[in-house]
């Protein structure tokens, strides 16, 4: 996949954090189109990361309830990778993104582990 050396540059910083994601995403839109032909060009990142919501990954024990890990992740930057997602049977990355761009808010996964007793929980806040 060809990428321009500006947006490499972009994410090398993101990566090293001299950037924050937020700021990264801003930066790779200002860019404008990727210059791949056939690559969807990204959503305008104000309609995703205006409002500050984040994606929240948390995992819990089953039966005490005590949480193991707590992830949140800006949006903004869950939106950006999904466009790296490759299509699936299993998981519509489609979906999802849609779901970002429609504000939905709230649970939108819960998978119960009984091997493990663990409960894995996604939201949108």
């Amino acid at each position: 996949m060809a990428i321009s050396e500006e947006r490499r540059k972009v994410l090398q910083m993101v990566e090293e954090g001299k950037l924050s994601p937020e700021d990264g995403a801003r930066l790779l839109a200002a860019l404008g189109q990727p210059e791949e032909p056939g690559t969807e060009p990204a959503p305008p990142v104000s309609s995703v990361d205006a409002t500050g919501r984040s994606f929240r990954v948390r995992v819990s024990n089953v039966a005490t309830g005590k949480q193991k890990v707590t992830v949140n992740i800006p949006l903004a930057l869950v939106d950006f990778g999904l466009r790296f997602v490759p299509a699936s049977e299993k998981f519509n990355v489609e979906t999802l993104r849609a779901a970002i761009h429609n504000g939905m808010t709230g649970r939108i996964v819960e998978v119960l582990d009984d091997e493990k007793g663990d409960r894995v929980e996604i939201f949108i806040e």
